[in-house]
């Protein structure tokens, strides 16, 4: 059987380290690419890429990040959020290569009390939320073949996120104050992961567009660092906090739980219970 050719974009990032501790997997062929080696911000860097290599997939994991610097550093995180994926999707489409792309949440503004499913209206509060919106906006208008996944709140071991965060602090004698008014639902990364390799692998693997994927249930910030100084068995008071709290350049939606529901019904996925995902993390370091 013939491997299934993956260009990965992103390798650096908390998915692209992740996917990398399953890059042993036979049936995949994994071409990790970091900004060193493709910046996926030149045009002619990724075209010369997919002229090179005959790709069934590429794995966007690339991105701008940083909520709060975006606001002010908006046409870099246009540059990579926008138009590389503008060039991304244009490669993949001259080369016949389904792009599978990783959104975000933030797309929304925050207003529902019911879990977003993929129809409902956007309307990002913050300049990251509405690049990302645009990027898959470019996506949809060139190329048919995608999976576009929004996804929430992520975190793994590696690079900088909520979890790990939380257990440094957690271990300091500063107080810790974490705001509650903001819901949520976190996804480990692992489970990102093999969401996306299940999407690839399966028999619906051509039922292209958007999709929502997160670990199950909701969650406050405050109720995250609980069950996370709760994993660590250590005794530490924290306290919940409006957001006011805490004054951000960038606003963030006060609900932006993600509806499974389509991604469920289509790959027949039964996504785990956030706090479910959060133990194993916890194992997978040592630290249970």
């Amino acid at each position: 059987m013939k491997p299934i050719n993956v260009l990965v974009t992103g390798a650096d990032s908390q998915l692209g380290k992740t996917l990398k501790e399953l890059s042993h997997l036979s049936i995949f062929d994994f071409d990790f690419t970091d900004k060193e080696i493709l910046d996926i911000s030149h045009k002619n860097a990724i075209f010369d890429a997919f002229e090179a290599e005959n790709y069934d997939f590429c794995f966007n994991f690339a991105a701008y990040t940083d909520v709060n610097k975006a606001e002010t550093e908006q046409k870099m995180c246009y540059n990579i959020n926008v138009q590389a994926i503008e060039n991304l999707a244009k490669a993949c489409k001259k080369h016949h290569t389904t792009l599978v792309h990783i959104s975000t949440d933030f797309v929304f503004d925050g207003k529902k009390e019911i879990p977003y499913i993929e129809t409902d209206e956007t309307n990002p509060l913050n300049y990251y939320g509405q690049s990302k919106l645009l990027g898959e906006q470019a996506i949809q208008k060139q190329l048919r073949e995608h999976f576009i996944i929004r996804t929430s709140w992520l975190y793994s071991r590696y690079n900088n996120n909520f979890v790990k965060t939380i257990s440094r602090l957690a271990q300091t004698d500063k107080p810790l104050n974490i705001v509650a008014d903001q819901m949520g639902t976190p996804t480990y990364a692992v489970d990102l992961i093999d969401f996306i390799l299940r999407i690839v692998t399966s028999e619906n693997n051509k039922t292209y567009g958007l999709y929502h994927y997160s670990n199950n249930g909701s969650a406050s910030w405050f109720d995250f660092g609980e069950e996370i100084i709760k994993k660590l068995k250590i005794n530490k008071q924290i306290t919940a906090v409006d957001s006011d709290a805490f004054k951000t350049p960038a606003k963030r939606p006060a609900y932006s739980v993600l509806s499974k529901e389509k991604a469920m019904v289509t790959f027949g996925i039964q996504p785990r219970d956030w706090q479910d995902a959060l133990a194993d993390y916890f194992i997978s370091i040592g630290k249970s």
